[in-house]
């Protein structure tokens, strides 16, 4: 495989045709997630993840990592499938965290694809990796997105210098 611009621009194109799909998932996650932990998630509107994508993809050193992830999980397919569960979670889990940013949000990223992953089943006639990078995109994109009221207020932990 070799990635070039070019390339970047249609893997970012790609994740865009995908808003409906992902976001559906995203609140999904959200809304369970919320419920297993006793709190509410705001929803993610579809305009909230085009930008998000747009930011990703606009930090070059970022976009050309997540459009290598995205393209190696959209020509991922192994015979019968099963033998290549492992890759195909393991990309999936890097492509959540690196979506996702730094810590926690990255570890966060990682725990909610495999929950993400287990809700998305790919088309008969899809590559395996489809559905994980859509459960990717959906855990690490809904991960940088407000939302969380932890996220939205200073952690107490925080030292003075």
């Amino acid at each position: 495989m070799y990635v070039t611009p070019t390339r970047v621009r249609e893997e970012r194109d790609w994740v865009v045709d995908r808003t409906e799909t992902v976001v559906a998932l995203i609140n999904d996650v959200r809304t369970d997630l919320g419920d297993a932990f006793g709190t509410d998630v705001d929803a993610v509107t579809e305009s909230q993840y085009r930008e998000a994508v747009d930011a990703v993809f606009a930090d070059g050193d970022l976009a050309v990592n997540v459009a290598a992830l995205i393209a190696i999980l959209r020509e991922l397919d192994v015979d019968g499938d099963y033998p290549g569960f492992v890759v195909d979670e393991l990309l999936g889990r890097e492509l959540a965290a690196t979506i996702a940013g730094p810590q926690p949000l990255r570890t966060l990223g990682e725990a909610t694809f495999h929950y993400a992953d287990v809700r998305v089943h790919g088309d008969a006639n899809e590559n395996a990796g489809i559905d994980d990078c859509e459960a990717a995109l959906a855990a690490g994109f809904q991960e940088r997105l407000p939302g969380w009221d932890w996220t939205d207020s200073e952690s107490p932990f925080a030292l003075e210098r």
